[in-house]
């Protein structure tokens, strides 16, 4: 996988939208898990490519330092090599003052092959250090979004349980109410009330009874005092 396949991937999973991606979701539990899962094996080898990045930056910003410190140490052979050319000629030894001028110009050939190579690999230096912080920033808005996943996942199974609970206690709720003991007290009322009403009945047909008995007592006392007269009428005739 090359470097910019993996910038790319960064890129697009930091900028998804989560809450749109949950929408369109069956299982918003098992996609969460599947992001992250997706998230972390991304943050895993997006770091692998930072890494790999930065080590090769390092290297070019090292040979390019190289280079331009071996530029300025042949600039100063060939400052050296010409400040002895023009002493020996200024002595007369043309023959030395050449030699040490053409020392001087291979310094210089030298000098000047080295800032090349470090101007050369500038523009590289500059490109792979975009790419870095690029990946650097995209690395940093996957945590992040992976931090989010996280937390939208523990709400949702906080939210998946409560759920679960209200549904329970429904249910348990409806089955009270299936059940309900107040219908069972209602029933057991209406069976006191009818034997309180028998009883009362029984009274009623008791007290009834009685009444009639002292009635027939009366009857019979009048019946006596009939008898009784009739038989003192006759005494005295």
């Amino acid at each position: 996988m090359t470097k910019q396949t993996i910038l790319g991937r960064v890129t697009q999973l930091a900028k998804a939208n989560i809450n749109s991606l949950l929408d369109q979701a069956e299982d918003p539990q098992k996609m969460l898990d599947q992001l992250i899962r997706d998230y972390t094996n991304n943050i895993r080898e997006a770091e692998e490519a930072v890494s790999t990045t930065i080590g090769n930056l390092r290297l070019l910003e090292a040979d390019h330092k190289e280079d331009v410190e071996a530029a300025g140490e042949w600039g100063g052979k060939a400052l050296a090599a010409s400040k002895k050319a023009d002493q020996l000629r200024s002595g007369g030894d043309t023959a030395g003052a050449d030699k040490f001028d053409a020392l001087a110009k291979v310094a210089l050939q030298r000098q000047l092959q080295s800032e090349n190579e470090a101007k050369d690999a500038e523009p590289t230096i500059a490109a792979q250090t975009e790419v870095v912080d690029k990946l650097k920033s995209g690395l940093d808005q996957m945590k992040a979004k992976l931090s989010e996943l996280q937390a939208k996942r523990d709400q949702l199974v906080a939210r998946a349980k409560t759920a679960a609970a209200q549904n329970q206690m429904m249910d348990a709720a409806q089955n009270i109410d299936v059940l309900d003991p107040t219908s069972e007290l209602s029933r057991f009322e209406d069976k006191v009330r009818r034997e309180e009403a028998r009883a009362a009945g029984k009274q009623e047909l008791a007290a009834s009874s009685l009444d009639a008995q002292f009635e027939q007592l009366d009857s019979l006392g009048d019946q006596a005092e009939i008898e009784a007269r009739l038989a003192a009428m006759k005494a005295t005739a």
